[in-house]
């Protein structure tokens, strides 16, 4: 069928402001936050109810035409691309705080609701939403189940995934699926867990039910200074090895600090290597006899200052130069490239060695940011797009940097998820048979593999052609593997 007819259809569902077909009104939705990557979408639907969502989802099978789901496209990992023959589906609109269950301590929400937005309107009830990534003030809570994002307090309150109780998704077929609830556990397979972190491959979210925690007692950061980055990195390993567990640990490096102290004016010293940001909650006694602790081992490892947090004021204050830190390396340079892959905590030293080595190589200056507590790090790598031959200059420094997290023990992603941006480097962490067993998922979902296509698993002629696997006289263990 043509398009006209999906576009005439979709006009009768919709109000005329909900749908936009003009290039000047696609535009906005040509790419996520990573912009390197950009396309023209056939349309963007703005649904408002749920029966409209089920309605568009339907015409878009009827007509084989690909679904890409979209929150407020903060992605980092291209998850959002559109391609010219998609239907955008943006659940902008889907803005709702349905109930919040003080008792329970549980908040259900639509998608389209800000991460921020949840802990801003439970307040009242003294509690709050953990999973706290760098964008929280933008970004939306069913973006964050598709990419089980993280933040800077994921190390003792994990990720989303360990925080959102149940889901409600539609399918391919419009149908609505509900996993999981208010209760802790639920019977048969733990798919509520397989779907977060699945980018839009396998349903579309459409109903989240969040688990809420009481706000502690007493909260302190403690920010060490070093004048090596190699002893901040030993340090980040000396305090989980201490027994300590951190509500958050976090590490920036000299240009990172540089960059954060210039946009938000927090205090930081901008003559260290690196430092090291340690926070300890929990009840009063509780979190001073920790904090003792955590200045003890920091300085044991070589710190050459320490401060501690004196104020609730001073302690969101140390936190916000972290929180500001990629819109701050925005500004020393005309692009930059937000890498994110996990590595062994005891390999971070090491690892950060290779990266300087490298960025003198490559003539490309780095600002290192690490959720370093458990390893999730992000260099950003500046560049300018405008350069000849410098943006695939970056990408061949960005694709050594994930190929080395893999070396060492780690894997290509901790919380941006895959997207357009690490397809190839699905390749060099895994193997056949795993992503034989990736596309055997996603079409018992979507058999047709109509939602957000060309996303997060490669084919493995792809990965053949980059000479990262071997396929055997081109067999592919499903016949139409390299469709999608």
């Amino acid at each position: 069928m043509t398009e006209q007819p999906l576009l005439s259809l979709l006009a009768k569902l919709l109000p005329t402001p909900s749908l936009l077909t003009s290039e000047e009104a696609l535009k906005p939705y040509e790419c996520d936050g990573l912009s390197v990557y950009k396309g023209l979408p056939l349309a963007v639907v703005l649904p408002e109810t749920l029966e409209q969502a089920q309605a568009i989802i339907q015409l878009c099978k009827q007509h084989h035409t690909p679904v890409i789901a979209r929150g407020a496209g903060t992605g980092l990992a291209g998850g959002a691309m559109p391609t010219k023959d998609a239907v955008v589906l943006s659940l902008a609109k889907f803005n709702q705080i349905l109930e919040v269950d003080a008792d329970n301590r549980t908040a259900t929400v639509q998608p389209g609701v800000r991460n921020l937005a949840i802990s801003e309107a439970v307040a009242e009830h003294g509690l709050y939403y953990a999973p706290d990534p760098s964008s929280q003030i933008a970004c939306t809570i069913g973006g964050n189940v598709a990419e089980n994002s993280g933040g800077v307090h994921c190390l003792k309150y994990g990720l989303t995934v360990h925080n959102v109780l149940g889901l409600k998704f539609l399918t391919i077929d419009g149908e609505l699926i509900e996993l999981g609830g208010k209760a802790l556990d639920d019977a048969g397979y733990d798919l509520l867990a397989l779907l977060h972190g699945s980018e839009g491959l396998l349903g579309v979210i459409v109903e989240v039910t969040v688990k809420l925690l009481p706000k502690p007692e007493m909260a302190q950061v403690c920010m060490a200074m070093f004048d090596d980055i190699e002893k901040a990195g030993q340090a980040v390993c000396d305090v989980i090895a201490a027994g300590i567990v951190p509500a958050g640990l976090e590490m920036m490096d000299n240009l990172a600090i540089q960059a954060a102290e210039a946009y938000a004016q927090v205090g930081y010293p901008t003559d260290v290597a690196a430092i090291v940001l340690c926070e300890v909650d929990g009840t009063a006694d509780g979190v001073r006899e920790h904090m003792r602790k955590v200045e003890m081992v920091l300085a044991k490892a070589g710190a050459v200052e320490t401060r501690v947090s004196r104020s609730e004021e001073q302690r969101l204050r140390f936190w916000a130069g972290r929180k500001a830190a990629f819109p701050a390396v925005g500004r020393l340079a005309p692009d930059y490239y937000c890498m994110d892959g996990t590595i062994p905590k005891a390999r971070l030293a090491e690892v950060l060695k290779q990266i300087a080595a490298w960025s003198d190589e490559f003539g490309l200056p780095v600002a290192n940011v690490f959720h370093a507590g458990d390893g999730n790090m992000h260099p950003l790598i500046l560049y300018d797009a405008n350069k000849a031959g410098e943006l695939e200059k970056t990408e061949m420094f960005g694709k050594k940097i994930l190929e080395l997290c893999v070396q060492v023990g780690g894997t290509i992603t901790g919380e941006h998820g895959v997207g357009v941006e690490k397809l190839d480097a699905m390749c060099v962490q895994f193997g056949k048979a795993e992503l034989g067993q990736f596309f055997a998922i996603k079409d018992a979902f979507d058999d047709k593999r109509l939602l957000n296509p060309g996303k997060a698993v490669p084919t493995l002629h792809r990965c053949a052609e980059l000479g990262r696997m071997h396929v055997h006289n081109g067999e592919l263990p499903h016949p139409e593997l390299d469709r999608f």
